[in-house]
């Protein structure tokens, strides 16, 4: 496929950004581009492997529990991939799914990988990026321990909303007392967290739950603590 405007962007922020044109051409010859809607499922763990390249909007990766309980493994966005270890050891147990309107590119596994074990110019970066992964993950999980208030009411914010979702509407359905329970803090401190996350226009109170605004920032906090 020829890369489009839209497309080129996502691309060259990419792990595959620094690719020979040749090898490029090669890489993209059978991918696929996919637009979808807020909620969607992407990637389901009984799925086959799968590879892709966020072009734009916000999707997240989680583990399922056995009793239906979710956890988010990381957030990808524009320039992120999405399962690339499955190129290198095929299927793994989790889910994705768009928590904003996202498009992607999907790539064909079995390509990423024949080019990966004869070209150690695709096998690097590979190898980099399952890497960075790894650390993303420590991180995330650095940051459910570690991390600030902020940091985790936003996190636990997504993550609640995320889980529920059925449109485009993020609501996370839950009480000050139970957020602080699962922050690990006082109701009051997230009283006061709220109102700041609600005067930067991130989220909305309302009787169905806390309405998220802006879940790309709101996920940038997660990251940083910085509003």
């Amino acid at each position: 496929m020829d890369i489009d405007q839209r497309v080129e962007p996502a691309v060259a922020r990419s792990l595959f950004g620094a690719l020979p044109s040749g090898t490029m051409a090669s890489l993209l010859a059978d991918a696929v581009e996919l637009d979808v809607p807020a909620g969607s499922i992407l990637y389901r763990d009984e799925d086959p492997a799968r590879t892709g390249l966020v072009v734009a909007g916000l999707v997240r990766i989680y583990l399922t529990s056995r009793e239906g309980r979710q956890v988010t493994v990381r957030y990808a966005r524009s320039g992120d991939t999405v399962g690339v270890p499955m190129a290198v050891g095929g299927p793994v147990a989790v889910g994705a799914q768009a928590v904003t309107d996202s498009s992607l590119l999907l790539l064909r596994s079995e390509t990423v990988r024949s080019l990966a074990m004869a070209d150690a110019r695709v096998a690097w970066p590979l190898a980099e990026e399952i890497t960075r992964l790894l650390y993303a993950v420590l991180d995330a999980f650095g940051g459910h321990v570690f991390g600030s208030v902020r940091q985790r009411l936003a996190r636990h914010l997504l993550d609640l909303a995320a889980d529920r979702q059925r449109d485009a509407l993020l609501v996370a359905p839950v009480s000050q007392q139970a957020l602080a329970d699962a922050v690990g803090t006082a109701r009051e401190v997230v009283a006061r967290t709220l109102h700041d996350f609600r005067a930067a226009g991130l989220v909305e109170s309302t009787r169905r739950g806390v309405v998220l605004l802006d879940p790309d920032r709101l996920h940038e906090v997660a990251t940083t603590g910085e509003l």
